[in-house]
């Protein structure tokens, strides 16, 4: 928000009377000092004018004083006459007292009376010389005393009295300093305006360049400011605007890159996130909102301890001095697991002072799996195929050691090792099935087939079987009446067809039904095995298709399994854009469920 700036604040106020106050002092200086002199020099002047008039009356006067030709009358005619010629405008009185201490002339009108009479000045008594300002009637006047000498300079023969009007001067002077105290005045007044004009001038702008600063710092870079000269404020303005252009140039990289960062942010998938050097969250993007589960407003200005949950185990100067990458669980139950790994780094400025942390959030969560599901891989294949060596090893070394002498163990033994054997090898296939299935280098042989035939074709097959196990069993069928044409792979179909059912004979009762379903749905035809067996935990429906899987080993291990025929099930059903899984309960039984893709046809478009 703009601050006003009152006029008794402003630069152009400080200016105009800082001026004035300096033009005062110098006048006050000068006036007084020109003044001063001005009264000296004036009123010396006039006394030396004075004192020399004086003196040479006082010379003409002393010639007439002592005139042998004339009497006494004629002589004071001749003073009298003689002083009033001497008075000006300026003279008071002039008089002149004998050696007898009479008043022989006198130049004042009003006191023509005192002549022939004794004088009445005590300053003439004594015929000294003196000289002296003194007051009459509230005016300064000067009095000027002189002896009266005789012609030949050896005798004072009378004294001539002199009073002259000073005041005349004085008011000249204080006219004079009137006069200078009013140009100053005057002086002062056009001084003001021109330092107001001048300090606009520099002001102005000084005030444009605020403005452009303030626009500048609101983002708005397009205003110039005025250059109205080519002195220094003229190339501050033409630097300003150089500065202006600068800025506004760096602000596009800046916004640029900020744009670039954020894009790059928003569109990683990795979570950034950046802080502060006390560890507080200033940056975070979208995906590790997400692969925390926050909101934005509820972690800006966080501690990233906090955030992450891990101010237990470390502190913020051990993450900025040792950082490191962490594994951080966030998984809420077993069907919804999330693991991130977490890698720090610290933002250094060129100093090497650190300004902060940046942890970018790796989702690890499926290589987790991976790596878990690949350790478990392995350790499944090494068991599984160290059992069936380790019994044919066992029955070897009994064999090399005479016992394939003996005609009633012999056979056995290498029955069993024939077993073993054929073990590894259906292992071993299975495993090459499932590696090609993987790498998706197992194409599909595909062609329309009447699923329902296909079906019975199997089931078949099983009918056959019971005969030859010592597990009585029967199959029951539920089929729709109508031909379900799928395209299929058949040899691959089939081979889940007999897991699905070796399983379900395997663990149903002795005497037990196991009931295969077919129906049709808009567009899937989905085929189903139902057994009478002890049924599947509920903590291991998700995990019967993985490798190795089985819910019972003991019991799976005894009847040849390999541990991977539902996981190629899944495997050769995927490839078809199927679906397979399971629905059990535990002591009731299982049911297998197989979904094919499928379009219905006309008759007449296979005729």
């Amino acid at each position: 928000m703009k601050k006003k700036v009152h006029f008794f604040q402003s630069v152009n106020f400080k200016i105009a009377l800082s001026f004035i106050l300096l033009l005062l002092i110098a006048i006050q200086i000068i006036g007084g000092y020109f003044i001063r002199e001005l009264e000296s020099t004036t009123i010396n002047d006039y006394k030396q004018n004075v004192d020399s008039q004086t003196t040479q009356l006082a010379s003409t006067i002393g010639t007439k004083l002592v005139e042998k030709n004339q009497d006494r009358t004629e002589i004071d005619a001749s003073l009298k006459k003689t002083l009033n010629d001497f008075a000006g405008s300026e003279t008071i009185e002039a008089r002149i007292v004998d050696d007898k201490g009479i008043v022989r002339a006198t130049s004042d009108l009003n006191r023509q009376g005192i002549v022939g009479k004794k004088n009445d000045y005590r300053d003439l008594n004594d015929f000294s010389a003196k000289k002296y300002a003194a007051m009459d009637q509230d005016k300064r006047v000067y009095i000027n005393v002189m002896p009266i000498q005789s012609p030949t300079g050896d005798t004072v023969i009378g004294v001539l009295y002199v009073k002259s009007n000073i005041e005349g001067k004085y008011q000249e002077i204080t006219g004079t300093a009137r006069i200078f105290f009013t140009a100053s005045l005057i002086a002062g007044a056009i001084s003001i305006i021109v330092t107001l004009l001048i300090a606009r001038s520099i002001t102005q702008p000084i005030g444009e360049m605020r403005e452009q600063a303030l626009r500048i710092a609101k983002g708005d870079y397009t205003g110039k400011v005025q250059v109205y000269g080519k002195d220094e404020l003229g190339q501050l303005a033409e630097t300003f605007n150089q500065l202006s252009e600068r800025i506004e140039e760096a602000q596009e990289t800046m916004e640029a890159e900020r744009n670039r960062l954020d894009s790059v942010l928003a569109h990683m998938t990795d979570g950034v996130i950046a802080t502060d050097r006390r560890g507080k969250v200033i940056t975070i993007n979208e995906m590790a909102l997400s692969l925390l589960n926050v909101k934005d407003e509820d972690v800006i200005g966080s501690s990233l301890l906090e955030l992450l949950d891990i101010e237990t185990d470390y502190t913020l100067r051990k993450l900025l001095e040792e950082p490191e990458e962490i594994l951080i669980d966030l998984s809420t139950s077993p069907e919804d697991q999330m693991i991130i790994r977490v890698d720090f780094a610290m933002i250094r400025r060129e100093s090497g002072f650190i300004t902060g942390l940046v942890c970018v959030l790796h989702d690890v969560t499926e290589q987790e799996k991976n790596e878990r599901e690949r350790r478990e891989f392995v350790s499944n294949v090494s068991h599984e195929l160290r059992t069936p060596l380790t019994s044919m090893r066992s029955y070897i070394e009994a064999l090399s050691e005479g016992a394939w002498e003996n005609p009633e163990i012999a056979p056995n033994f290498l029955n069993v090792t024939l077993e073993e054997t054929d073990r590894m090898i259906r292992m071993i296939n299975d495993l090459l099935n499932l590696s090609r299935m993987d790498s998706g280098n197992n194409e599909l042989q595909l062609e329309y087939v009447n699923f329902n035939e296909l079906i019975n074709f199997v089931l078949d097959r099983f009918d056959m079987m019971v005969e030859s196990t010592d597990k009585n069993y029967s199959i029951q069928r539920e089929f729709t009446k109508r031909d379900l044409w799928v395209e299929l792979d058949t040899d691959k179909i089939i081979q889940v067809l007999d897991n699905i059912l070796n399983n379900a004979i395997k663990y149903s009762p002795d005497g037990g039904a196991i009931t295969c379903r077919l129906l049709e749905t808009h567009n899937n035809v989905v085929f189903s095995v139902t057994d009478q067996g002890l049924g599947i935990p509920k903590k291991d429906l998700n995990k019967v298709f993985d490798r190795f899987y089985r819910v019972d080993k003991a019991r799976a291990r005894a009847q040849g399994g390999t541990g991977l025929g539902l996981a190629i099930s899944r495997e050769v059903i995927k490839a078809h854009n199927g679906a397979i899984w399971v629905e059990s309960q535990e002591g009731q039984g299982s049911t297998f469920y197989i979904s094919l893709p499928y379009e219905p046809y006309e008759e007449d478009w296979w005729e």
